[in-house]
């Protein structure tokens, strides 16, 4: 019976990331109503011209760097929170967030202090920092990793690795110039546009990669759920399951906060969103409908953020901490997690 509800929801959620998409596509400065919408993207039947290119050049590719940035932070956050056995923890605690965006501050911010031009910094440019700093960050938990074999330890240091970059970057911020502090503090805030397609497709690619490990770690959240005593027993490696977890993160959250910036919340609150609706904590389940709900709940908020029929848009950050933090809130508030970690 249980098994059955739990199908239909996921059924119910993947029509609602359906709509959610073209929800997204939808609005904007210029609304484009969904007949129009469908017409052209099936039968490539444009009422404008200008439509063709708003919808194929910019809502399009950020839309669907909405579902993977969803998909692969709320996946990141399941399974730190598993691993870690902490309500708190997200894709971030590791310091990789903190990595990509020292790259960045490195890009950005020390060029300025050495006279380069931060104006002429491409999207190209800034990921290609932001993941040279999120794999250095990445390679320092690795080798903790390798060397300590208690997982709140290797959370303690990628907290510090983590509080300990933020200072590098605090200091840069303060030498640096007001153009290239304000192009910095721009990327912090996140944002889903300004990738083209090939942009979108590297970022695809890396995201089905991290999310490789996932599949062959089910079996090993579901253990780990019982403690690490009762998972060895069932023939779980915890050390397998560890390297497992720090690489798929290490790929998923820095290639997302590479691309987009850091995006806060969605990778904490969507896993404990996911298990309220689908009431369970079987990994089988929670994988694939924190994905979707992920997705969703960018989709939704970056709809909600290009504030329709206005030239100007929100942050990511500032809507989906203030759309989706009050609704989690209420919906935890009704139920105590402490029984799950």
């Amino acid at each position: 019976m249980r098994s059955s509800r739990n199908s239909f929801l996921l059924i119910v959620a993947v029509v609602v990331l359906v709509l959610s998409l073209f929800l997204n596509i939808s609005l904007g400065s210029v609304t484009i109503s969904t007949g129009e919408l469908l017409d052209g993207l099936f039968f490539n039947k444009w009422e404008r011209a200008s439509f063709e290119q708003i919808i194929l050049n910019y809502r399009f590719p950020k839309a669907i760097v909405a579902v993977l940035a969803g998909i692969g932070l709320s996946i990141s956050g399941l399974q730190m929170q598993t691993f870690f056995r902490n309500p708190l923890a997200g894709p971030y605690v590791l310091g990789i967030s903190s990595g990509a965006g020292f790259g960045v501050a490195i890009l950005i911010l020390a060029g300025s202090i050495f006279g380069f031009a931060s104006t002429a910094i491409s999207p190209w440019a800034t990921a290609f920092a932001g993941t040279l700093g999120a794999g250095l960050i990445l390679a320092l938990v690795s080798l903790v990793a390798w060397r300590v074999k208690d997982s709140m330890t290797l959370l303690i240091v990628g907290i510090m690795f983590g509080a300990a970059v933020s200072a590098i970057i605090s200091v840069l911020a303060f030498f640096s110039g007001a153009e290239a502090l304000k192009l910095y503090t721009i990327w912090s805030l996140g944002s889903l546009g300004g990738l083209g397609w090939n942009q979108v497709g590297l970022l695809s690619f890396v995201v089905f990669l991290g999310l490789i490990p996932v599949i062959f770690s089910i079996r090993s959240f579901n253990a780990s759920l019982l403690g690490e005593s009762y998972a060895e027993s069932m023939g779980v490696n915890p050390n397998r399951l560890r390297w497992l977890m720090i690489g798929s993160t290490g790929l998923l959250a820095g290639a997302i906060t590479a691309f987009c910036g850091p995006i806060a919340f969605v990778g904490i609150a969507v896993p404990h969103l996911a298990r309220i609706v689908w009431k369970t904590s079987d990994h089988r389940i929670l994988f694939p409908a924190s994905g979707i709900c992920g997705a969703i709940l960018l989709l939704l908020c970056d709809a909600v953020g290009q504030l329709p029929g206005s030239a100007q848009s929100l942050p990511i950050n500032a809507v989906t901490s203030l759309i989706g933090a009050p609704l989690v809130i209420g919906l935890v508030l009704r139920k105590n997690f402490s029984k799950e970690f």
